[in-house]
């Protein structure tokens, strides 16, 4: 798939508003072939800047919940069976649960790492659902912003180092706010 293709796609489908632009985002968490870097800039140059961001945000985390929600209510006992089978998968769960928020937003936040790996191995853990949610909602939003910033205006962003230092600080403020949140959920 290109990004040509995927604009093709999404503007056939344009009568049904920001529908599109939010459910093959929401396809892809649960398709993860699918290409979610081309999904995210086909929307940010179909919808324009604000809006794209928002429709993948949206379809993006809708669908990362529902596949995590699924996950822990259906497969709770393949938890079990992978520890029993690979007694070194234990330490990955201890490391997810241990780390919570930051474990999970870091992660998110880089755009080539599987994130359903990521959701299935948290959702097998015992880590809290808000701290999942909270984590991978914020994380996400790090990515498709990045990703957003870079296909809408990549010239501007070279030539406007502001702009990119004011990106890492928003990176660096949206972590620390997270963990104080997770701090407050713990409690």
């Amino acid at each position: 798939m290109t990004i040509e293709q995927i604009e093709k796609f999404l503007n056939d489908l344009s009568d049904l508003g920001p529908l599109p632009g939010i459910a093959v985002p929401f396809i892809e968490a649960f398709l993860p072939f699918l290409p979610l870097i081309v999904i995210i800039m086909a929307n940010v140059n179909i919808y324009g800047f604000g809006l794209g961001l928002l429709f993948s945000w949206l379809g993006v985390t809708l669908g990362s919940m529902s596949v995590f929600l699924l996950c822990r209510r259906f497969a709770y006992k393949v938890r079990d069976y992978i520890t029993k089978k690979f007694p070194i998968s234990d330490k990955m769960f201890s490391w997810i649960e241990r780390r919570g928020f930051s474990a999970v937003f870091i992660v998110m936040c880089f755009p080539f790492t599987p994130s359903i790996v990521v959701t299935l191995v948290a959702a097998l853990s015992r880590i809290p659902v808000k701290t999942y949610i909270l984590g991978m909602i914020l994380g996400k939003l790090i990515m498709i912003f990045a990703i957003s910033i870079i296909s809408f205006d990549f010239v501007d962003l070279l030539q406007s180092p502001l702009r990119l230092v004011s990106s890492i600080l928003a990176i660096i403020l949206l972590w620390y706010g997270g963990k104080r949140i997770e701090k407050y959920f713990n409690k």
